[in-house]
């Protein structure tokens, strides 16, 4: 049974597993590029076209600054005492967001609360990173787009709102065990033991809502919302005009806080956390109704479109990655991703 409600989940399947089948079409885009890496010609401006490996720096610097958080980067050999400096200068306060200047699915993701949490991290840090300024609005919200670059406008293909992992107490259950009752939570109960086994038995008042992560990724618990029915020309206004100052974002997904969904079509009270290129997943397959024929149709749909970008993209003298080249980054990325991913067990 355990094995059968494991093959009808399919949403926790793993990455490699859930693509295996469709790879095929993967390997057509190639041959038909005769380029292992003919998607690195899509976002011209972020390193291998934002597949993976991109410095989150590289996609602030592109942004308009005024629609991004407030932030600095850190290396592990900088002095505190530059981090506190930095914090003041850029206005930055308590609580703060940190995170690998490489990174993703929320790995070494971590909400800051004070200074001595700062330093903790800081010394237990290894790698280069973000300290980024806490956006305190009350929606999240991820939105992929495209779009050709010799047209004008471009095509908003999934809006959700994303609701980080947490649980919500009842006064009679303790943390440890909503987080087993919790679908979810319950899968992840040794990751989470990690971080909040000091509060496990603390009863939650009803209502009470408890944050198990900050960090909104799927495979970090996080459950998503389906706003298909938002999107309009007034939303698509706000990446087309991105895309378009830029003259270099073509495919990939933005992650938003804001005040509001109308408010975000109104062009005020958001900012973008994060710009990710041709490695974003369509990620509004999940938790929004898809089956897994529909996920796959979606997938290859995206990848179409990625091909055809990149071949114009191309055309017009953005030259593929050489496949050495690309090989080297993949293979300094995995290794530098597995290192990444210990430290993140170990650093709370």
């Amino acid at each position: 049974m355990k094995l059968i409600q494991k093959i009808k989940n399919w949403e926790q399947w793993p990455f490699k597993i859930l693509y295996a089948p469709i790879s095929p079409v993967w390997l057509w885009y190639i041959i038909r590029s005769k380029a292992i890496w003919f998607f690195t010609p899509s976002n011209p401006k972020l390193t291998f076209g934002g597949m993976e490996g991109e410095p989150k720096k590289e996609m602030h610097d592109l942004l308009p600054s005024h629609l991004c958080p407030a932030f600095f980067n850190v290396q592990p050999s900088d002095d505190f005492c530059f981090i506190k400096k930095n914090l003041e200068e850029k206005k930055i306060k308590f609580p703060l967001i940190v995170k690998p200047e490489v990174g993703g699915q929320g790995i070494l993701f971590r909400k800051i609360n004070n200074e001595i949490q700062l330093k903790n991290y800081h010394e237990q840090m290894s790698f280069d990173y973000f300290v980024q300024e806490f956006i305190d609005y009350p929606l999240e919200v991820s939105l992929f787009y495209y779009r050709y670059p010799d047209e004008p406008k471009g095509e908003i293909t999934g809006f959700l709102q994303k609701i980080p992992m947490q649980v919500t107490g009842d006064g009679i259950h303790t943390l440890e065990e909503l987080i087993m009752m919790n679908a979810k939570s319950g899968k992840r109960i040794e990751e989470i033991r990690q971080k909040h086994e000091e509060n496990f038995k603390k009863i939650l008042q009803p209502n009470e809502k408890y944050m198990l992560s900050y960090a909104a990724n799927h495979n970090r618990g996080a459950c998503f919302i389906d706003l298909k029915n938002e999107i309009d020309e007034r939303l698509l206004k706000i990446p087309d005009a991105i895309s378009n100052s830029i003259n270099d974002f073509f495919y990939g997904r933005y992650d938003i806080m804001c005040h509001s969904v109308e408010e975000l079509k109104q062009g005020k009270n958001f900012v973008i956390l994060e710009y990710n290129g041709c490695g974003a997943e369509p990620n509004h397959f999940y938790d929004t109704g898809y089956s897994l024929m529909g996920a796959w149709k979606e997938i290859l749909k995206h990848w179409k479109i990625l091909y055809r970008i990149s071949r114009h993209n191309y055309k017009h003298g953005i030259k593929y990655w050489p496949a050495l080249k690309g090989l080297q980054f993949i293979y300094a990325t995995k290794k530098y991703y597995k290192k990444i991913k210990a430290a993140d067990k170990k650093i709370p």
